[in-house]
């Protein structure tokens, strides 16, 4: 049976030292954290991951560290990209190999590939990683490869493990509508991203499930049980909560504001970040983060539960 994935499935960051070294005893925090916070799944290494900034062998410890830690209480996708497909496949390989439930993939980058060799790519992926479901990352520049609707169809139609989408992409609503639309092909499901900014217009759409960033998992997971329940009054008020802390998240940069909204909420101690020209959060922003994540802790709740954790003061 393939596995059927579906509801927030967050995107953890790598947590490093104050001198930029990999830190796996944080990075098992923020899996307890994200899973304490009710994710239904756990992506990594991917952008939010700083994943290109990661050598082999730290690949290797994200993913074998996320999988452990994780423990088999909700499903893995693994970050495969490459900028080749020999690297691909390798990564999808191992991926595999240490237990992961699925992979995820941009197409190659730092060289954009043909059309051919993009097929190439994702079936290579496909045979390394032994029937594991490959969802193909649908995202714009500059670390993705923005694909048709016709071009992710003609994925799913071509290597039957391709079956997923993560679509984050311009007019993604409308591109998931085109894809969803077409009958009787291998695509089982389609989730969003851009930290489920465009959630409400999406979930209409057909939307299995959303992949947004793991530091505010607890209020994705609260507008999905409310857009998936039919609570559209609840959806709506989960969505006002989020929607300025999403907006911070994009002005200031996925992996530093990432971080530093898990700083403020006692996961991580360090807000290091490798990712290149990544601006830093000055006082007034850290000021209003505080004040907008204080408001959604004491408004949301999922299953009668407050958030998982609390802002600490800045």
């Amino acid at each position: 049976m393939t596995p059927e994935f579906r509801g927030v499935y967050s995107v953890l960051v790598t947590p490093f030292t104050e001198t930029g070294h990999l830190d796996l005893a944080a990075l098992e925090r923020v899996v307890d954290f994200s899973i304490g916070a009710g994710a239904h799944g756990l992506v990594t290494p991917v952008v939010v991951s700083e994943f290109f900034t990661l050598n082999d062998d730290e690949r290797r410890a994200v993913v074998e560290t996320v999988v452990t830690a994780t423990a088999g209480r909700i499903p893995v996708v693994a970050g495969v990209s490459a900028p080749s497909i020999h690297g691909a496949a390798e990564r999808a390989g191992h991926a595999a190999e240490v237990g992961a439930d699925a992979v995820i993939a941009v197409p190659p980058y730092v060289k954009r590939a043909s059309w051919t060799e993009t097929v190439s790519y994702y079936e290579a992926i496909a045979n390394a990683s032994d029937g594991l479901p490959v969802f193909v990352q649908n995202a714009d520049n500059p670390s993705g490869t923005p694909l048709s609707p016709a071009q992710l169809l003609e994925l799913a139609d071509r290597i039957e493990a391709v079956s997923w989408i993560k679509e984050e992409s311009g007019f993604s609503s409308q591109k998931i509508s085109a894809v969803l639309a077409q009958a009787g092909t291998n695509v089982r499901g389609i989730m969003g991203g851009k930290g489920a900014r465009y959630a409400l217009d999406e979930f209409q759409r057909g939307i299995c499930g959303t992949m947004p960033g793991c530091e505010f998992t607890d209020l994705h997971v609260a507008l999905w049980d409310a857009l998936d329940g039919g609570d559209h009054d609840r959806a709506d008020h989960a969505y006002r909560l989020l929607l300025p802390l999403v907006e911070m998240e994009d002005q200031y940069g996925g992996a530093a504001f990432c971080k530093e909204v898990l700083r403020m909420r006692g996961v991580l101690t360090s807000t290091f970040v490798r990712e290149p020209g990544s601006p830093s959060l000055d006082r007034q922003a850290t000021d209003l983060l505080a004040r907008h994540l204080r408001v959604a802790e004491e408004n949301i709740t999922r299953s009668g539960n407050q958030a998982a954790k609390h802002v600490i003061d800045v």
